[in-house]
């Protein structure tokens, strides 16, 4: 499911679903502050060293997030996101 934030920070909360092993999850970040020439940081808690999270695209208006169980069984932790957009150079 997308969520939508238009901050320049936010914490995104995931619902608890289980998540396979080695399965991962992509979803959306709508925010009218991003553009393509943009770095969204992302870092996470509550979850320790058995997610990987990540940025998978970055476009105008938006960023996919990429979250990965790199377990070898099947979570279900509401994980908690954090993210800050750094504004990219334009020319």
């Amino acid at each position: 499911t997308a969520v939508t934030l238009n901050k320049p920070t936010g914490q995104i909360t995931m619902n608890n679903a289980a998540l396979a092993a080695g399965a991962n999850v992509v979803f959306a970040l709508n925010n009218s502050l991003i553009t393509t020439s943009d770095c969204v940081l992302l870092s996470g808690y509550t979850f320790g060293l058995s997610y990987r999270i990540e940025v998978a695209y970055v476009a105008a208006g938006a960023v996919n997030i990429r979250v990965t169980n790199i377990t070898g069984g099947s979570l279900s932790e509401a994980i908690v996101l954090n993210y800050t957009i750094i504004k990219g150079a334009t020319s």
